[in-house]
């Protein structure tokens, strides 16, 4: 078991994971930013350490700000929360060179999971229901029909490296399955 965990986020999701931690005897350490700096949060944790500037991308973002505050203040383990760099594969591998706990899943599987072709394989590898639909890389927008065709209108594309809903369309006929490709 930990005795300090270090919650790389801010929020109710590092409200939650540090009334988690006092409920199991786990010291608590939250990362803010300047605007963040009265945030319950930070209130509640048993440490925090100012990381940067309100924008994320110069805070909770920055990797080499979150494990010198874990390293910093003694932390075992980081706890991503959600969103900024929870399901950052380089951050995972980094936290676990740094000689640190990642909670999560491993850097691997964060990585299979960035991908959608290759996380849906493992899915069904796994005997995990998915979508019926097409499992490979399309390279053009010409194959992109001739599948729709295939499986029939309406489909959904989906870039296989999106996150999020990001990049998905729905196309109804084969000028829509053409135009959502490109």
């Amino acid at each position: 078991m930990f005795k300090k965990i270090l919650i790389a986020n801010r929020g109710e999701i590092a409200c939650r994971v540090i009334r988690t931690c006092r409920s199991m005897g786990i010291a608590s350490v939250a990362v803010y930013s300047e605007a963040d700096a009265e945030a319950l949060h930070v209130q509640m944790a048993d440490e925090a350490v100012l990381i940067g500037p309100a924008p994320s991308r110069e805070s909770y973002l920055v990797m080499e700000k979150i494990i010198a505050a874990a390293k910093t203040t003694g932390a075992q383990a980081i706890h991503p929360g959600y969103g900024f760099l929870s399901e950052n594969e380089t951050f995972a591998k980094l936290v676990e060179d740094e000689g640190l706990v990642f909670i999560g899943p491993k850097y691997a599987a964060i990585a299979s999971m960035g991908d959608k072709i290759a996380s849906k394989k493992l899915a069904m590898a796994s005997g995990v229901n998915t979508i019926p639909g097409y499992n490979e890389v399309i390279l053009d927008a010409q194959q992109a029909v001739k599948i729709a065709q295939n499986i029939g209108y309406p489909v959904m594309l989906k870039a296989s490296a999106g996150g999020g809903g990001k990049g998905l369309r729905v196309a109804f006929n084969d000028q829509q399955a053409e135009e959502g490709f490109i």
